[in-house]
């Protein structure tokens, strides 16, 4: 799984340690920001399901739509989470038995 630092802003308030990255595991991308110090819940928590958003465009796209911006993300994370997301990975064991849909 890849993780990569981006900032996210909404409105007045900006996240500079948010996190974007690819789940092989779901094939989806995921983005992490805003987290509560005392719950580490996150204001915005997107790919959190099976083939959710399987391409980076698809979680930007889903992102601001809910008002939010993303900004800093390097072309080095943008390549690699492509290419991560590119390569083939095999139905997990919870999918094969029926519990992952």
């Amino acid at each position: 799984m890849s993780r990569h630092t981006l900032t996210v802003s909404k409105r007045q308030k900006t996240d500079p340690d948010a996190v974007i990255g690819y789940d092989p595991p779901l094939r989806t991308f995921f983005l992490q920001a805003f987290a509560d110090p005392n719950t580490e819940m996150h204001e915005l928590w997107l790919g959190t399901a099976l083939e959710e958003y399987p391409s980076l465009e698809s979680i930007v796209s889903a992102a601001r739509t809910r008002g939010y911006d993303l900004t800093n993300l390097s072309r080095e994370a943008i390549v690699a989470m492509i290419k991560e997301s590119s390569t083939p990975t095999p139905p997990s064991i919870g999918e094969q038995l029926g519990i992952v849909r």
